[in-house]
């Protein structure tokens, strides 16, 4: 007989040590048992409640292969907790004649063998829906109790010891400054290169991007509220920004936000955000091409055109020739400004 091992572990609190364990054991049975052992598949810090397992796929596909009699695993719910993938893996392994077998569990041949792997398999799913239930249940008691519950932590906190949020005094003055800055008109760009220059990095250790400047810009844990699922508590954190500070970075934001692409465009389209279209009133964003010869090619483009969003039948307008246009037509004005009497001056449109 011809086996592989099987070994996993989910990432709720064990270690590569246990994949040792796991490995050891079914050595152990294979050798009383006179089974040769040809290769490992281990999956580590993957739960069994689900089939998305790398190794445990391949070791599936190999099977096909028929270069292996039997699967060895610690215990069956090694394999699955899932009383569904559990059957459906073991029909695909049993017709390409491979069986699973429980280094440490009994299991007989016979019509009881039957029923005593399906007890072993429906106390698996059993004890993974109760630790599941019961994971939520302390997660939940955590947030009523606006304590951390994991996850990706907010630039400007830190966690003490036990487990609630803390200002960090070197970076969250930084999220406020940031805040202010761009509720005075800096660019997001602006904000992440400020940021940058001073050394603040993101929970990885990495240089901020664009999409982490929009992100802190619009959490809410900054104004104190903490949130876990449906569970909202006000003030349940510390604040860094102040309310009236937030709700103007709010207005900005959403402003903003009907000029699609401006963070792209804005160091090179003068105009984005300041040209409308005459037929159905949307904003022009720019836009680039590239011609058959090579040549880059810049446009303004009505929104609605871009995003077919109705019948509007606006044309390009060229980059160059709109911003000469509307540039030459500021410069008489401020020169007809500067040289009008001063009584005229007041009078000026």
């Amino acid at each position: 007989m011809k086996a592989v091992i099987y070994a996993r572990y989910s990432s709720d609190n064990q270690r590569e040590e246990s994949i040792e364990g796991q490995i050891r054991e079914c050595t152990a049975f294979a050798e009383k048992n006179g089974v040769t052992i040809l290769r490992h598949y281990i999956d580590r810090a993957f739960s069994a409640k689900t089939d998305n397992r790398p190794e445990f796929q391949n070791m599936v596909k190999d099977s096909g292969r028929r270069l292996f009699d039997m699967v060895i695993v610690w215990k069956l719910d090694r394999f699955a907790r899932n009383r569904y993938d559990s059957a459906r893996y073991k029909a695909t392994l049993k017709k390409n004649g491979v069986k699973v077998v429980s280094a440490t569990e009994v299991i007989s041949d016979g019509a009881e063998g039957i029923i005593l792997e399906s007890v072993l398999e429906g106390y698996a799913e059993y004890y993974s829906a109760d630790l599941s239930e019961k994971v939520v249940r302390g997660m939940t008691e955590n947030a009523l109790k606006s304590k951390y519950n994991g996850g990706t932590l907010p630039i400007g906190y830190m966690i003490d010891s036990e487990q609630y949020f803390q200002l960090d005094p070197l970076t969250a003055p930084f999220v406020l400054e940031a805040f202010k800055r761009y509720a005075e008109g800096a660019t997001m760009k602006e904000i992440r290169d400020y940021l940058n220059g001073q050394g603040v990095k993101n929970t990885r250790g990495q240089p901020l991007t664009y999409n982490s400047i929009q992100h802190l810009l619009n959490n809410r844990r900054y104004i104190g509220e903490y949130t876990y699922r449906d569970i909202v508590v006000p003030e349940g954190i510390p604040a860094i920004v102040p309310q009236d500070l937030f709700d103007r970075v709010q207005e900005r934001l959403a402003k903003n936000k009907k000029a699609p692409a401006r963070h792209k465009a804005e160091d090179d389209y003068l105009l984005t955000t300041k040209l409308f279209c005459g037929y159905c009133g949307a904003y022009l964003c720019g836009e680039s091409g590239t011609s058959h010869t090579g040549n880059t090619h810049h446009y303004y483009k009505c929104v609605s055109v871009k995003k077919k969003r109705t019948e509007c039948h606006k044309k390009s307008v060229r980059k160059e020739w709109i911003e000469d246009l509307v540039v030459g037509e500021r410069l008489k004005h401020c020169n007809l400004s500067a040289t009008a009497p001063k009584g005229a001056q007041n009078q000026a449109p």
